[in-house]
């Protein structure tokens, strides 16, 4: 099962290697003996190397191990199909090849939860069908209002951009991101036009959204299984009528809404740090859930400036860096265990 490209071996790292190592030692052991423990959960994972520095950090293999759950690495060299047996497959990898592996393997082992169906998550993959589906949500009701913002595809021809953006009725500033979301660092910039002209200078294929002031914060929703953990992160400054007359041009920022970018301690206007309803919250999740076919993700929000429950959802990340959600390590072991104990209850009685 050799994989073409940067990941060859998932325990390049050597601690992780040797936390690896060690749960799969005392896995055998148990086995060995005969010794069944109360909630055993064996996690198989294939993440790329960032991914497993970021999310299998200390504290939550130390928890994950006091509680019978076991993170083992994925060998890329040797068939899926032989390694195990799994109850959980975590994975993030990217590339056609993996994806078919671990559709076959979820189609041949089906008493397997895979995290998350490749099919399901091909879908983020491509800006334009993960914000269709928030536009098909009916997220209207006395606790808020859920849209996206205007925005225009654009796959080709960058000299037509100005033509294509004015027929359209898009309103500048313009956020001008690439079509496509690969996991790579590209994948994630955002560029900023503030005029007409300047279009021609974006490189297609990519989405063009209107620009809503938000007062330069942004909401990060984590969502793992059922459970949602919301923070505040710094985003883009509001822009003012009489700024936009004045600036001109494209001009790029770096990524928003890292760990970095906190939010949640500073001192900001209480109507623009106050958190969106939770019915609101849930409401959102459980839809999207059902729509993606995901458990595990987060959607980044934005409040209207000015308004007190109008929203928008700008991006949606699949597995999204939750090494910097606060007490990410409880929320994924009991998300974890509550599929053990989900399985549990489908099984029919003897």
């Amino acid at each position: 099962m050799r994989l073409k490209g940067e990941i060859h071996n998932p325990c390049c790292d050597e601690e992780e290697e040797k936390v690896a190592e060690e749960n799969g030692r005392e896995l055998n052991s148990i086995v060995g003996v005969g010794i069944s423990p109360p909630a055993k959960l064996v996690v198989g994972y294939a993440l790329t190397s960032k991914k497993k520095k970021s999310f299998l950090q200390p504290k939550l293999l130390g928890l994950a191990r006091n509680m019978g759950i076991f993170f083992i690495a994925i060998d890329l060299n040797r068939p899926l199909s032989d390694q195990g047996p799994f109850d959980v497959v975590l994975h993030k990898l990217a590339g056609k090849e993996w994806s078919e592996i671990i559709e076959d393997y979820r189609q041949k082992n089906p008493e397997v939860t895979v995290l998350d169906p490749p099919n399901a998550v091909q879908h983020l993959h491509n800006r334009q069908s993960m914000l269709q589906g928030v536009a098909d949500l009916n997220l209207s009701d006395c606790h808020g209002r859920v849209g996206v913002p205007k925005q225009l595809i654009v796959t080709k021809d960058p000299l037509s951009i100005p033509n294509e953006v004015d027929k359209a009725g898009l309103k500048l500033p313009l956020v001008a991101k690439p079509l496509l979301v690969d996991g790579s660092a590209k994948s994630h910039e955002l560029f900023l036009a503030y005029d007409q002209c300047s279009l021609s200078e974006l490189e297609p294929p990519l989405v063009l959204q209107e620009f809503v002031n938000h007062g330069g914060v942004l909401f990060k929703v984590y969502i793992v299984g059922e459970a949602i953990k919301v923070v505040r992160r710094f985003s883009l400054p509001n822009i003012s009528k009489r700024e936009l007359e004045k600036l001109a041009g494209v001009f790029r920022f770096p990524r928003v809404s890292c760990a970095a970018a906190s939010a949640d301690d500073a001192d900001l206007d209480p109507s623009i740090a106050e958190l969106p309803e939770r019915p609101l919250l849930e409401n959102l999740a459980r839809q999207l859930r059902q729509r993606l076919g995901l458990r595990l993700f987060n959607v980044d929000m934005i409040r209207e400036h000015g308004t007190k429950d109008v929203f928008y959802v700008i991006d949606i990340n699949y597995f999204p860096g939750y090494g910097k959600m606060p007490d990410y390590e409880h929320i994924f072991t009991d998300f974890l265990l509550s599929l053990v104990q989900s399985k549990h209850k489908k099984r029919p009685a003897t």
